[in-house]
């Protein structure tokens, strides 16, 4: 009994400290970091609309597998699983749940009219814990970033450097 209650605190405290956790949702070959809350003994995330992050494998039902960071060093502190628990807009444990999400949401497009577009567009889930933890993966989590318009920086043009360190006249 102690085992598990020490195994459960770990798991609240290093998902509530962390800002990134990296899911596997069911059928998923690679895990993904995804943004989160802590809520009422769960992670919760939102996502699947326009402009919010990606959840796949994350279907109502099914287990997904969460990797946790430690926040100061960086490095993988405790892996677990979780039953994924889709929220329905409008009911009282979505409205918690957005009520969190909405404070740690950074650069909406739509501030205030946010939690209206996710009842709209977007899915709440929560990640349940099972209880049981994982031994922590070996090798690479991150997966391929998702295709996107965003380009990476042009080379500074030659004449750049002159212009920018050449000596001033008096």
């Amino acid at each position: 009994m102690t085992s598990e209650l020490l195994d459960q605190a770990l798991v609240e405290e290093a998902t509530k400290k962390s800002g990134l956790i990296w899911v596997r949702g069911a059928g998923e070959p690679t895990a993904r970091a995804l943004w989160h809350v802590w809520h009422e003994g769960a992670a919760c995330l939102v996502g699947d609309g326009p402009g919010e992050q990606p959840l796949p494998g994350l279907t109502d039902g099914a287990s997904a597998e969460v990797t946790v960071r430690s926040k100061d060093k960086g490095g993988r502190l405790v892996s677990w699983t979780a039953t994924v628990v889709q929220l329905g807009p409008g009911s009282g444990a979505w409205e918690a749940a957005v009520a969190e999400l909405k404070g740690k949401r950074l650069n909406a497009p739509d501030g205030e009219a946010m939690t209206e577009r996710w009842a709209r567009e977007c899915r709440v889930v929560r990640l349940e814990p099972t209880g049981a933890l994982l031994p922590l993966p070996d090798g690479d989590l991150a997966a391929r970033p998702a295709p996107s318009p965003a380009t990476t920086r042009e080379p500074a043009p030659a004449g750049l450097p002159k212009l920018l360190f050449r000596k001033k006249r008096k």
